[in-house]
């Protein structure tokens, strides 16, 4: 598994789910790039940054100026500081053009960070999920080249109808799901921590921020989870989670700025 040194403060965040239809987060999203910058020494997005992505050839030929506004910041603050781009369950067709064009690290799969803190796991987080079958099937199916390929070989409009659908579909099936089957499994958390040695595991996807401690194998370990972002309905909720010489938190960001 992929190791990065990181001594400094690191910020970590996810589940944005960026879109045209969600200007609110949107601008929350903008305030905290920037203050990421002034604050943070390196910044992972852990992934479902954007509520869909159809293909990094319509961020790079011609962006509609919502996302081309996002794209602008996120390239500014890679410009700053290290920023790496994590993929989600919902932007997993994020790929190398576009992370080189903003001058940002493309996070494939889970990290270890050497941090401050000690070994930490970062991950989205919906490969713990592993009691939602139909979801692992579905995931599997949707990361085989050959359909990434096909895909990515449509029109964009094509492209674009084919995510809304699978976004109705997808919204449908969770309405028939427990709590616990969306949750993360227990001997999926158990089986990460003993396989990357790490003393802390960060990580999205289940938009249920909390930190919690769990035993492995006698020993202490933490799991953190990252918050959703909303504030386009209701009071407004985001966050993110900071790492330095005092320990491992969860920020909680307000409707009127970080």
């Amino acid at each position: 598994m992929n190791s990065i040194a990181l001594p400094g403060t690191v910020w970590l965040a996810s589940d944005m789910h960026l879109g045209p239809a969600t200007p609110g987060t949107r601008d929350a999203f903008l305030r905290f790039l920037d203050q990421a910058c002034a604050q943070a020494d390196a910044l992972f997005l852990c992934g479902d940054i954007f509520d869909a992505w159809i293909g990094d050839d319509l961020a790079l030929e011609s962006p509609p100026a919502w996302l081309r506004e996002i794209l602008d910041a996120l390239a500014r603050a890679a410009a700053s500081l290290p920023l790496w781009l994590g993929r989600g369950n919902r932007d997993f067709l994020i790929g190398r053009a576009l992370t080189e064009r903003l001058g940002a690290t493309l996070m494939e799969g889970p990290v270890c960070l050497d941090t401050a803190q000690g070994r930490i796991l970062v991950s989205h987080g919906d490969e713990y999920c592993t009691a939602d079958v139909g979801y692992q099937r579905f995931k599997r199916i949707v990361h085989t080249r050959w359909i990434q390929r096909a895909f990515l070989s449509l029109s964009l409009a094509r492209r674009q109808a084919i995510a809304d659908w699978a976004r109705r579909r997808s919204m449908a099936s969770h309405a028939g799901k427990t709590s616990e089957i969306m949750d993360v499994a227990p001997e999926a958390v158990l089986r990460a921590f003993r396989r990357s040695g790490a003393a802390a595991m960060v990580h999205g996807h289940t938009h249920r921020p909390a930190a919690h401690t769990l035993q492995v194998d006698g020993a202490s370990r933490l799991r953190v989870v990252l918050p959703d972002w909303d504030f386009d309905h209701g009071a407004g909720r985001g966050g993110w989670a900071v790492i330095d010489g005092r320990g491992i938190r969860l920020q909680h960001l307000s409707r009127d700025g970080v």
